[in-house]
């Protein structure tokens, strides 16, 4: 199989060229984003989030040996911020690739 393609990970309209990608914010609808020409960057990076795990999950990469990132879910938890009770909802997003450095560097996935 091959690694999952930029429309499966950011949306159908996805594209990109040397310079630019861009994601359609209506291709994060389905996973709750709601489209406004005031998305807060914290929102549009959880609607990316989320839009990814829907494809880069745990059960696709075992049947997709060409598949290096994971995201699951992690811990939920309440905690305490300022006085105020949150919500932490928590996801673990995994890297994978041959054991041959030891830094990050987003090429290799």
């Amino acid at each position: 199989m091959a690694e999952p393609t930029l429309q499966q990970i950011f949306g159908i309209n996805a594209t990109q060229d040397a310079n630019v990608l861009t994601i359609n914010k209506a291709d994060l609808a389905a996973i709750g984003l709601t489209s406004s020409t005031n998305n807060t960057a914290e929102s549009l990076l959880a609607a990316i989030i989320a839009q990814a795990q829907s494809i880069l999950t745990i059960t696709n990469q075992e049947s997709n040996p060409e598949q290096s990132v994971v995201i699951e879910d992690s811990i939920e938890s309440l905690i305490t911020r300022n006085d105020q009770t949150y919500r932490q909802l928590t996801k673990s997003i995994s890297f994978e690739k041959l054991d041959n450095a030891s830094t990050f560097n987003p090429d290799d996935y």
